[in-house]
């Protein structure tokens, strides 16, 4: 009887070692069979969705075989790891090991989108809405029903977020990447702020990105920065208006049209530093660090006036009589191919005014 138990077990390990063999070798066979795929594709994985049900479907597309033991495999060997939504690219000759490799990690493909310095929200509004798949939360919103979406309700959105590259998956949405710009802003603003010399005409940081944005549409130099807030600076000191065209154009909104005539310089708009004095009541576009830290840093110096020479830079003068002669100079006699800012060299460039 004892002997018969024993032949029993011996028996019963020899088929547990020969089944756990057997499925040690379907899933071998299983994760090392390439993907039936002729070209590129991309897999999306939506929020929510499980390692089994990702592998059926694809058994069910007539990309692979065996999903059961593939199942399996993830169970017991990659318990309590997450599959990150998102695409993952699959191309010819991969293996499905090589795929499961790529979802342990969260390999997804990624997407930019390059938020300009200079640019304005409606362009950045635009740029949203063109971008390849991000999901939309904000299409046909006001300015005002937007930045109550973003829990901000009340503020201006002109010149409140960060000018860079942000990349993002397919799921993320228009409203998740301004929440990032808009912090991104927020920290660069606090960290300039922070280390802003002393005497400033500024009675909190917001006034600081006022200031940048005249800056960072006056000039694409980047040397030039520090000087021109310089020039503001002395103005606003001394009570003299700060008269620049950009923040004209900015009132004008969509009535620009690429000209800027001496009627529109005489137009009152909140924005018309020729008319108002000090400075606009809110930013009049997306600005860098660069110019938030010319802002906070002026140059110091007595000059009053600056004009463009025609190849991006200006030249500076510490009187009307000086400047004048200047106007005459560059402006009067203008050459051929004359720009006030810089010719775009990357997309990082900003519009010309």
């Amino acid at each position: 009887m004892i002997r018969k138990i024993l032949l029993l077990l011996e028996a019963g390990v020899l088929v547990a070692g020969l089944l756990l063999v057997f499925a040690a070798w379907q899933q071998h066979k299983a994760l090392h069979q390439p993907l039936q795929l002729t070209e590129e594709r991309l897999l999306e994985v939506p929020a929510g969705t499980t390692p089994g049900g990702v592998l059926n479907r694809l058994q069910a597309e007539g990309v692979l075989q065996d999903a059961f033991w593939l199942r399996l495999y993830w169970r017991f060997n990659l318990r309590g790891q997450p599959l990150h939504s998102g695409e993952y690219r699959l191309t010819p000759g991969q293996t499905v090991n090589d795929m499961l490799v790529q979802w342990r990690r969260g390999e997804v493909v990624q997407y930019s989108l390059t938020l300009v310095e200079g640019w304005n929200f409606r362009q950045v509004r635009a740029a949203l809405e063109r971008a390849s798949k991000l999901e939309s939360r904000l299409t046909g919103l006001s300015d005002a029903q937007l930045m109550e979406r973003l829990g901000l309700p009340g503020v201006n959105p002109e010149g409140r977020f960060f000018p860079d590259t942000y990349r993002y998956v397919r799921g993320t949405t228009d409203l998740d990447l301004l929440k990032q710009a808009y912090a991104r802003l927020e920290q660069v603003l606090a960290e300039e702020w922070a280390q802003r010399a002393e005497g400033l005409p500024y009675g909190e940081p917001y006034d600081a990105l006022i200031m940048a944005s005249m800056i960072e549409k006056e000039t694409g130099v980047p040397e030039e920065r520090g000087a021109i807030a310089g020039v503001f600076v002395r103005r606003l000191r001394s009570g003299m208006r700060l008269q620049t065209d950009p923040t004209v154009i900015y009132g004008l909104g969509e009535r620009y049209n690429g000209k800027l005539s001496r009627a529109h310089l005489r137009e009152p708009t909140p924005y018309n530093t020729y008319v108002i004095d000090g400075m606009p009541p809110t930013p009049i576009a997306l600005v860098g660090r660069e110019a938030i830290h010319a802002a906070l840093h002026p140059v110091a110096g007595k000059s009053l006036y600056f004009v463009a020479r025609g190849d991006g830079s200006h030249a500076f003068s510490d009187t009307l009589e000086a400047h004048n002669r200047a106007v005459r100079a560059y402006q009067l006699n203008r050459r051929a191919g004359y720009r006030s800012s810089p010719a775009p060299q990357s997309s990082h460039q900003k519009d010309a005014p």
